[in-house]
C-alpha cells in the first residue's frame, strides 16, 4: 500500500498538529495527485488532504478543495474513497463520484470555479 501525508483532525485535541501518514490503495494517490498538480499554478485554488474520522483505518483520506476568488468562496469536502476518476483537461479538472451504469456525481473546475452535477451522464 502507499501513504499519503495528510493534515490531522483538528479533534481530539491532545492529537499533533504535524503531518500524518495514512495507507491508501495505489489509485487514491494517483487521483491525489493529478488533482494536487492541477491545483497549484493556480492562485485561486486550494487542496488539502486531512484525516478521516475512522482513525487508524487505510484509505481514511478527507479531501477539500477551495476556489476563492474576490468575495466569492465555493468548496467541496469528499472522501478520496469516493472518487472513481479523476481527469485533467488542463483548463477543467474532473472529477467523478460513485459511478454506477454510466450515471455518477461530478465536480467540473475550472478558472471561474466549481460546478457540481448530482446526476452526470458518462459518455464514454
Amino acid at each position: 500500500m502507499a501513504t499519503l501525508h495528510v493534515l490531522p483532525r483538528p479533534t481530539p485535541e491532545e492529537r499533533a498538529d504535524g503531518d500524518l501518514q495514512i495507507e491508501v490503495d495505489e489509485d487514491l494517490t494517483v487521483f491525489a495527485s493529478t488533482i494536487e498538480d492541477w491545483t497549484a499554478p493556480r492562485q485561486s485554488w486550494e487542496f488539502t488532504l486531512h484525516e478521516g474520522h475512522a482513525f487508524g483505518r487505510s484509505n481514511n483520506v478527507e479531501a477539500r478543495l477551495l476556489f476563492v476568488q474576490g468575495e466569492q468562496t465555493s468548496s467541496a469536502r469528499f472522501r478520496l474513497d469516493q472518487l472513481t476518476s479523476v481527469d485533467d483537461f488542463q483548463d477543467t479538472l474532473v472529477l467523478r463520484f460513485e459511478e454506477n451504469e454510466g450515471i455518477c456525481k461530478a465536480i467540473s473546475c475550472t478558472s471561474n470555479g466549481l460546478d457540481i452535477e448530482l446526476h452526470h451522464i458518462v459518455l464514454h
